[in-house]
């Protein structure tokens, strides 16, 4: 049976290191065997991925980067939650927040690139429910912030 990690890395990607509070919090907190994962931001090694959907960015764009923000949700559990990713009972929900116009209407497509990852690396674990919505702006002019609420 192939791993996570082996499926993260069918999608071309090595699990991040974490990225490090930006101001006063905490990346994630557990109570009992529930992981409540800080907001993380579409970047990479790069950098930043910035842009606002319906203005400069399309949703395929923006699925990438939703992507890439589910990546770092990853980092954050295994790095700093101490959990293995072969060892996450489940995703049990994740809010999507896409920075987009307020003529745009596609979040949830947007939002499908955390999903599509989230299942294709944990499969049925990775199933959850979801809440996406556009807002003005998002922290370091990001195209998508993503937290998560994870069974351990």
């Amino acid at each position: 049976m192939t791993s996570p990690i082996e499926k993260l890395r069918e999608y071309g990607y090595e699990l991040p290191a974490p990225k490090a509070p930006v101001a006063s919090y905490v990346p994630v907190t557990r109570s009992g065997n529930i992981l409540y994962v800080s907001g993380q931001i579409s970047a990479d090694a790069n950098g930043v991925v910035t842009g606002r959907l319906g203005d400069n960015m399309n949703v395929v764009q923006g699925g990438n980067a939703a992507e890439l923000a589910a990546l770092n949700v990853l980092s954050q559990i295994v790095h700093m939650g101490g959990v293995p990713l072969d060892e996450i009972k489940r995703i049990l929900k994740v809010t999507v927040l896409v920075a987009s116009t307020p003529e745009f209407t596609e979040q949830h497509l947007v939002a499908n690139g955390c999903s599509n990852l989230l299942v294709g690396v944990l499969g049925d674990k990775g199933k959850h429910a979801r809440a996406a919505f556009g807002v003005a702006s998002l922290p370091f002019g990001a195209a998508v912030e993503i937290e998560a609420v994870v069974e351990v």
